[in-house]
């Protein structure tokens, strides 16, 4: 699959805006370790590994997740492939076993809301990093720079004036 995502900076005006809007799904809180491959600087090959805890609604799920590298100039869109995992703890041991290290772990509160079949829209507020509105879709295939353009008028609709590229793992890494 391939995730187009924009993500944008947000304030209270553009949370208010997209609650009033979209019909609310859920509130999720997530923490998502990223690793470090022992032979390959993911930093450099715009790749990412983690694995994401969401505690929603007194549940929890985990994920294992692979992001490949950017695929256009102004998005997110990124080939991603995501499997559950029932005892993250254990494959955050085999991890490391196989010489992957820990580099941060990024920890956020996710509002989701349905935006129409398909489209996705998130308020997160980052810790250490303040308040975004991201919003996704997953294809197979398709016009990606059409999809990025839809999603980039929805963005601007609810009131974003500042789009940011970098994912909240490198945004980190950068303060």
């Amino acid at each position: 699959m391939i995730e187009v995502e924009l993500k944008g900076y947000a304030d209270d005006e553009i949370f208010k805006e997209v609650r009033e809007r979209f019909e609310f799904l859920r509130r999720e809180v997530h923490e998502d370790t990223y690793y470090q491959h022992p032979c390959r600087d993911f930093s450099k090959t715009d790749e990412a590994l983690r694995i994401r805890i969401k505690r929603f609604d007194g549940h929890f799920e985990a994920f294992l997740t692979y992001k490949g590298a950017k695929l256009d100039e102004s998005s997110k869109t990124r080939r991603e492939i995501e499997v559950p995992i029932a005892e993250p703890d254990k494959y955050e041991e085999i991890l490391r076993v196989l010489g992957f290290r820990e580099v941060i772990t990024v920890r956020k509160i996710r509002e989701k809301y349905f935006v129409k079949k398909g489209i996705i829209i998130t308020l997160d507020d980052v810790e250490d990093l303040g308040k975004f509105v991201e919003i996704e879709e997953l294809v197979e295939e398709g016009d990606i720079k059409e999809i990025v353009s839809e999603l980039r008028e929805i963005l601007r609709d609810v009131g974003v004036k500042r789009f940011e590229r970098r994912s909240y793992l490198e945004l980190l890494l950068a303060k």
